[in-house]
Protein backbone atom coordinates (compact mmCIF):
# COMPACT_ATOMS: atom_id res chain seq x y z
CA UNK A 1 0.00 0.00 0.00
CA UNK A 2 3.00 2.36 0.87
CA UNK A 3 4.40 2.02 -2.24
CA UNK A 4 1.42 2.46 -3.96
CA UNK A 5 1.02 5.77 -2.48
CA UNK A 6 4.42 7.14 -3.53
CA UNK A 7 3.47 6.01 -6.83
CA UNK A 8 0.62 7.74 -7.20
CA UNK A 9 2.18 11.05 -5.18
CA UNK A 10 4.85 11.02 -7.71
CA UNK A 11 2.64 11.07 -10.86
CA UNK A 12 0.29 13.64 -9.41
CA UNK A 13 3.88 15.30 -9.49
CA UNK A 14 4.51 14.72 -12.50
CA UNK A 15 1.09 15.73 -13.92
CA UNK A 16 1.44 19.41 -12.29
CA UNK A 17 4.57 19.96 -13.19
CA UNK A 18 4.70 20.73 -16.89
CA UNK A 19 1.93 22.91 -16.05
CA UNK A 20 3.15 25.05 -13.75
CA UNK A 21 6.38 24.97 -16.27
CA UNK A 22 3.74 26.23 -19.26
CA UNK A 23 2.47 29.15 -17.29
CA UNK A 24 5.65 30.24 -16.32
CA UNK A 25 6.98 29.85 -19.66
CA UNK A 26 3.87 31.75 -21.15
CA UNK A 27 4.43 34.59 -18.55
CA UNK A 28 7.99 35.12 -19.38
CA UNK A 29 6.69 35.19 -23.49
CA UNK A 30 4.47 38.08 -22.62
CA UNK A 31 6.94 40.32 -20.45
CA UNK A 32 9.67 39.72 -23.45
CA UNK A 33 7.01 40.52 -25.84
CA UNK A 34 7.28 43.28 -29.13
CA UNK A 35 3.86 44.98 -27.74
CA UNK A 36 6.06 46.20 -24.65
CA UNK A 37 7.81 49.20 -25.28
CA UNK A 38 11.77 49.76 -24.31
CA UNK A 39 10.91 52.11 -21.66
CA UNK A 40 8.20 49.69 -20.19
CA UNK A 41 10.87 47.02 -20.21
CA UNK A 42 13.74 48.98 -18.39
CA UNK A 43 11.10 49.17 -15.60
CA UNK A 44 11.08 45.28 -15.09
CA UNK A 45 14.41 45.59 -12.85
CA UNK A 46 12.79 47.13 -10.12
CA UNK A 47 9.43 46.24 -10.38
CA UNK A 48 10.14 42.41 -11.05
CA UNK A 49 6.84 41.11 -13.18
CA UNK A 50 7.43 37.55 -13.95
CA UNK A 51 8.21 37.31 -9.89
CA UNK A 52 5.66 39.43 -8.31
CA UNK A 53 2.86 37.92 -10.68
CA UNK A 54 4.18 34.46 -9.28
CA UNK A 55 4.20 35.50 -5.83
CA UNK A 56 0.42 36.18 -6.11
CA UNK A 57 -0.33 33.14 -7.44
CA UNK A 58 -1.70 34.87 -11.09
CA UNK A 59 -2.24 31.70 -13.41
CA UNK A 60 -3.69 32.66 -16.98
CA UNK A 61 -7.39 31.07 -16.62
CA UNK A 62 -8.49 33.57 -13.56
CA UNK A 63 -10.37 36.50 -13.16
CA UNK A 64 -7.99 39.08 -12.04
CA UNK A 65 -9.29 43.02 -11.64
CA UNK A 66 -6.46 45.32 -11.83
CA UNK A 67 -6.80 48.47 -10.03
CA UNK A 68 -6.24 51.91 -11.42
CA UNK A 69 -4.01 50.75 -14.07
CA UNK A 70 -3.10 54.41 -14.79
CA UNK A 71 -2.68 56.22 -18.62
CA UNK A 72 0.11 53.69 -19.60
CA UNK A 73 -0.94 50.50 -17.84
CA UNK A 74 2.20 49.20 -17.66
CA UNK A 75 0.63 45.65 -15.88
CA UNK A 76 -2.36 46.01 -18.42
CA UNK A 77 0.17 45.20 -20.79
CA UNK A 78 1.67 41.72 -19.49
CA UNK A 79 -2.49 40.77 -17.66
CA UNK A 80 -4.45 41.40 -20.56
CA UNK A 81 -2.24 38.66 -23.04
CA UNK A 82 -1.56 36.55 -20.59
CA UNK A 83 -4.94 35.78 -19.62
CA UNK A 84 -6.88 36.41 -22.79
CA UNK A 85 -7.28 32.79 -24.02
CA UNK A 86 -8.54 31.40 -21.04
CA UNK A 87 -9.20 34.26 -18.42
CA UNK A 88 -10.96 37.27 -17.36
CA UNK A 89 -9.69 40.68 -16.92
CA UNK A 90 -11.05 43.87 -15.81
CA UNK A 91 -9.47 47.06 -15.69
CA UNK A 92 -11.16 49.20 -12.69
CA UNK A 93 -10.06 53.07 -13.96
CA UNK A 94 -10.62 56.23 -13.02
CA UNK A 95 -14.51 57.09 -13.91
CA UNK A 96 -15.44 58.98 -17.04
CA UNK A 97 -17.47 61.42 -15.69
CA UNK A 98 -14.79 62.37 -13.15
CA UNK A 99 -13.94 65.85 -12.22
CA UNK A 100 -10.20 65.69 -11.86
CA UNK A 101 -8.16 66.18 -14.77
CA UNK A 102 -5.41 64.15 -14.05
CA UNK A 103 -7.97 60.99 -14.04
CA UNK A 104 -9.48 62.39 -17.45
CA UNK A 105 -6.23 62.82 -19.39
CA UNK A 106 -5.15 59.09 -18.04
CA UNK A 107 -8.54 57.17 -18.77
CA UNK A 108 -8.06 58.85 -22.06
CA UNK A 109 -4.41 57.25 -22.56
CA UNK A 110 -5.28 53.87 -21.27
CA UNK A 111 -8.23 53.85 -23.74
CA UNK A 112 -6.89 54.93 -26.32
CA UNK A 113 -3.84 52.50 -25.63
CA UNK A 114 -6.39 49.56 -25.30
CA UNK A 115 -8.01 50.84 -28.79
CA UNK A 116 -5.14 50.61 -30.44
CA UNK A 117 -4.47 47.54 -30.36
CA UNK A 118 -7.64 45.13 -29.99
CA UNK A 119 -5.57 41.47 -30.58
CA UNK A 120 -4.15 42.30 -26.89
CA UNK A 121 -6.53 43.80 -25.16
CA UNK A 122 -9.86 43.49 -26.48
CA UNK A 123 -11.57 41.38 -24.26
CA UNK A 124 -10.54 43.50 -21.28
CA UNK A 125 -13.51 44.97 -19.67
CA UNK A 126 -13.09 48.04 -18.24
CA UNK A 127 -15.17 49.52 -15.21
CA UNK A 128 -14.52 52.15 -13.21
CA UNK A 129 -13.61 52.85 -9.08
CA UNK A 130 -14.36 56.08 -7.82
CA UNK A 131 -14.38 55.78 -4.07
CA UNK A 132 -16.67 56.47 -2.41
CA UNK A 133 -19.27 56.72 -4.80
CA UNK A 134 -18.54 54.41 -7.46
CA UNK A 135 -17.04 51.07 -5.97
CA UNK A 136 -18.17 48.18 -8.59
CA UNK A 137 -15.38 46.94 -9.70
CA UNK A 138 -16.17 44.01 -10.86
CA UNK A 139 -19.44 41.08 -10.08
CA UNK A 140 -19.39 40.21 -6.18
CA UNK A 141 -17.44 36.94 -5.31
CA UNK A 142 -16.20 36.83 -9.20
CA UNK A 143 -12.37 37.52 -9.22
CA UNK A 144 -9.82 34.95 -8.11
CA UNK A 145 -7.13 37.70 -7.45
CA UNK A 146 -7.14 41.65 -7.29
CA UNK A 147 -4.24 43.63 -7.83
CA UNK A 148 -3.36 47.18 -7.41
CA UNK A 149 0.29 48.58 -7.56
CA UNK A 150 1.32 51.55 -6.41
CA UNK A 151 -2.15 53.37 -5.81
CA UNK A 152 -2.91 53.20 -1.47
CA UNK A 153 -0.96 56.72 -1.03
CA UNK A 154 -3.20 57.92 -3.33
CA UNK A 155 -6.61 56.33 -1.88
CA UNK A 156 -5.21 58.08 2.01
CA UNK A 157 -5.00 60.96 0.08
CA UNK A 158 -8.63 61.02 -0.18
CA UNK A 159 -9.36 59.41 2.84
CA UNK A 160 -10.96 56.35 0.78
CA UNK A 161 -8.62 54.05 1.71
CA UNK A 162 -11.35 51.92 3.43
CA UNK A 163 -14.11 52.12 1.21
CA UNK A 164 -11.28 50.72 -1.65
CA UNK A 165 -10.58 47.85 0.45
CA UNK A 166 -13.73 46.86 1.43
CA UNK A 167 -14.35 47.02 -2.58
CA UNK A 168 -11.79 44.50 -3.07
CA UNK A 169 -12.93 42.28 -0.59
CA UNK A 170 -16.44 42.55 -2.49
CA UNK A 171 -14.68 41.60 -5.57
CA UNK A 172 -12.99 38.31 -4.46
CA UNK A 173 -14.26 35.16 -4.40
CA UNK A 174 -14.27 33.01 -1.10
CA UNK A 175 -10.57 32.04 -1.35
CA UNK A 176 -9.83 34.88 -3.45
CA UNK A 177 -6.08 36.33 -3.10
CA UNK A 178 -5.34 40.41 -2.56
CA UNK A 179 -1.82 40.87 -3.94
CA UNK A 180 -1.01 44.81 -2.91
CA UNK A 181 2.12 46.22 -4.36
CA UNK A 182 3.40 50.01 -2.33
CA UNK A 183 6.01 52.31 -1.58
CA UNK A 184 7.17 51.10 1.72
CA UNK A 185 7.31 54.19 4.22
CA UNK A 186 9.67 54.47 7.65
CA UNK A 187 8.28 51.70 10.26
CA UNK A 188 10.15 54.10 12.56
CA UNK A 189 8.41 57.28 11.89
CA UNK A 190 4.51 58.07 12.89
CA UNK A 191 2.66 57.19 9.61
CA UNK A 192 0.75 60.09 8.00
CA UNK A 193 -2.83 59.55 7.38
CA UNK A 194 -2.93 61.38 4.31
CA UNK A 195 0.37 60.07 2.38
CA UNK A 196 1.40 62.82 1.37
CA UNK A 197 5.36 61.92 0.47
CA UNK A 198 3.73 58.62 -1.39
CA UNK A 199 5.55 56.06 1.23
CA UNK A 200 2.95 54.44 3.70
CA UNK A 201 3.91 52.13 6.33
CA UNK A 202 3.74 48.33 5.80
CA UNK A 203 1.72 47.51 9.20
CA UNK A 204 -0.73 50.21 8.05
CA UNK A 205 -1.36 48.61 4.86
CA UNK A 206 -1.58 45.65 6.52
CA UNK A 207 -4.22 46.74 8.96
CA UNK A 208 -6.41 48.50 6.47
CA UNK A 209 -6.73 44.89 4.54
CA UNK A 210 -7.40 43.74 8.29
CA UNK A 211 -10.09 46.05 9.03
CA UNK A 212 -11.88 44.68 5.42
CA UNK A 213 -11.56 41.30 6.32
CA UNK A 214 -8.65 39.69 4.82
CA UNK A 215 -6.06 37.48 6.14
CA UNK A 216 -2.58 37.99 5.48
CA UNK A 217 -0.66 35.30 4.10
CA UNK A 218 2.71 36.40 2.97
CA UNK A 219 4.76 39.25 2.45
CA UNK A 220 8.14 39.07 -0.01
CA UNK A 221 11.01 41.27 -0.79
CA UNK A 222 10.97 41.18 -4.66
CA UNK A 223 10.25 44.60 -4.65
CA UNK A 224 12.75 46.40 -1.76
CA UNK A 225 14.86 48.33 -2.45
CA UNK A 226 17.28 49.10 0.54
CA UNK A 227 19.22 52.30 -1.27
CA UNK A 228 16.05 54.44 -1.00
CA UNK A 229 16.14 56.32 2.35
CA UNK A 230 12.66 57.17 1.56
CA UNK A 231 13.52 61.02 3.14
CA UNK A 232 13.46 63.10 -0.53
CA UNK A 233 12.57 66.69 -1.08
CA UNK A 234 9.62 65.52 -3.61
CA UNK A 235 8.64 62.35 -1.33
CA UNK A 236 8.34 59.25 -3.50
CA UNK A 237 8.47 61.21 -6.64
CA UNK A 238 11.68 62.80 -6.28
CA UNK A 239 13.00 59.18 -7.28
CA UNK A 240 12.57 57.17 -10.95
CA UNK A 241 10.73 57.36 -12.81
CA UNK A 242 9.01 60.84 -12.03
CA UNK A 243 12.44 62.58 -11.19
CA UNK A 244 10.55 65.93 -10.08
CA UNK A 245 13.31 67.85 -9.51
CA UNK A 246 14.70 66.69 -13.15
CA UNK A 247 18.33 67.59 -13.38
CA UNK A 248 18.85 68.42 -9.70
CA UNK A 249 21.14 66.21 -8.13
CA UNK A 250 19.61 63.70 -10.97
CA UNK A 251 22.54 61.01 -10.91
CA UNK A 252 21.97 60.73 -7.48
CA UNK A 253 18.51 59.93 -7.29
CA UNK A 254 18.82 57.61 -10.75
CA UNK A 255 21.62 55.56 -8.93
CA UNK A 256 18.86 54.96 -6.07
CA UNK A 257 16.42 53.74 -8.47
CA UNK A 258 13.02 53.14 -7.80
CA UNK A 259 10.98 53.13 -4.21
CA UNK A 260 11.23 50.28 -1.96
CA UNK A 261 8.35 48.94 -2.29
CA UNK A 262 6.19 45.97 0.33
CA UNK A 263 4.68 43.49 -1.60
CA UNK A 264 2.00 41.59 0.36
CA UNK A 265 -0.30 38.73 -0.42
CA UNK A 266 -3.60 38.66 1.46
CA UNK A 267 -6.87 35.79 1.28
CA UNK A 268 -10.16 36.17 1.75
CA UNK A 269 -11.27 33.12 3.68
Amino acid sequence: MKKLVFFSAALLIATFQPSWAKQNESLQHVISGNHRSAAHKARDVYRHPKQTLEFFEVQPNMTVVEIWPGGAGWYTEILAPYLKQQGKLYAAHFAADSSVPYFQKNLKKFIGKIKAQPEIYGKLILTELDPPQKLDIAPEASADRVLTFRNVHNWMKKGTAEKVFQAMYIALKPGGILGVVEHRGDASLPQDPKALSGYVREDYVIDLAKKAGFTLLAKSEINANPKDTKNHPKGVWTLPPSLKLKDQDKEKYQAIGESDRMTLKFIKK
